[in-house]
């Protein structure tokens, strides 16, 4: 595979795609629909969807890919893949808190290996580049040429004084159980895979996920995340968090900084 081919489309279609949901993030009403789970979804996520799906079958047409919005692709039995969550954190769109994001990675043999996160409401990009290192641009974004870019680390965590971020709609008592067994100096809520990049860009330590997910929504901000020197693994056995698992299901799971001892579920 060429990742500098690759990044450089997975960059543009994930700027596109955040375009064009901020043209109906800042129109004066939009329709919100239920899927068959009942989760949200928009116009928006359609659109950054068709936008995304579009370019990666157009550039990789020999590629598998797993999108959400897209069920027929949902029953694959595949561990080199793309996968796409075109419009992550629907709710904190729905409800105009800015803390959604695009998301498109690469899965190789089962590892998010590649990645681009990008928050067009907060104007924060984060992807990886060709040889797998975390990086976070600088704006304005030009979808055709990339800006100034600064790599990204996870910090070195002081263990007796954590930084923790967790889900800001999916807090639950379990979550705040298992926070509780850690010495923790600062408590931080974010929205969709944002999480992951905090954790990657040193603004956190831990994020637990004690909660239904599926791999779209947590790819991109994986490799993100293992590009700046983080693991995510799951949180039964602490072993590493596998993909093209059956129906791109996630168990629970904590993305951390290495360096402090994980507690036990």
């Amino acid at each position: 595979m060429d990742f500098d081919r690759m990044m450089v489309t997975l960059r543009r279609l994930a700027l596109e795609a955040g375009d064009r949901i901020m043209e109906i993030y800042e129109a004066d009403d939009f329709e919100v629909r239920s899927k068959s789970d009942d989760s949200p979804v928009t116009a928006a996520d359609e659109a950054a969807d068709a936008l995304i799906s579009a370019g990666l079958r157009d550039a990789f047409p020999d590629v598998a890919l797993v999108t959400e919005e897209q069920a027929e692709t949902h029953g694959q039995d595949v561990s080199d893949f793309f996968i796409v969550d075109p419009l992550d954190g629907t709710k904190e769109f729905v409800q105009r808190r800015g803390d959604f994001t695009v998301n498109i990675a690469w899965v190789h043999g089962g590892v998010p290996v590649r990645g681009v996160v990008y928050a067009p409401a907060r104007k924060r990009l984060f992807w990886t580049d060709a040889e797998g290192h975390s990086v976070e641009e600088a704006g304005p974004f030009d979808p055709y040429a990339a800006g100034a870019t600064t790599r990204i680390r996870v910090r070195q965590p002081d263990p007796a004084a954590l930084l923790v971020v967790a889900s800001k709609s999916h807090r639950d008592a379990a979550t705040d159980a298992y926070i509780a067994k850690y010495p923790v100096a600062d408590m931080r809520s974010a929205g969709s895979s944002l999480k992951f990049c905090l954790v990657a860009t040193g603004e956190a330590d831990l994020y637990p996920r004690l909660g239904r997910t599926m791999e779209w929504d947590t790819a991109a901000g994986h490799a993100v995340l293992a590009g700046a020197g983080g693991e995510v693994v799951r949180f039964d056995d602490h072993s590493p968090l596998r993909y093209g698992k059956p129906g791109f299901e996630n168990p629970f799971f904590i993305a951390h900084a290495p360096g402090f001892e994980l507690k036990p579920g």
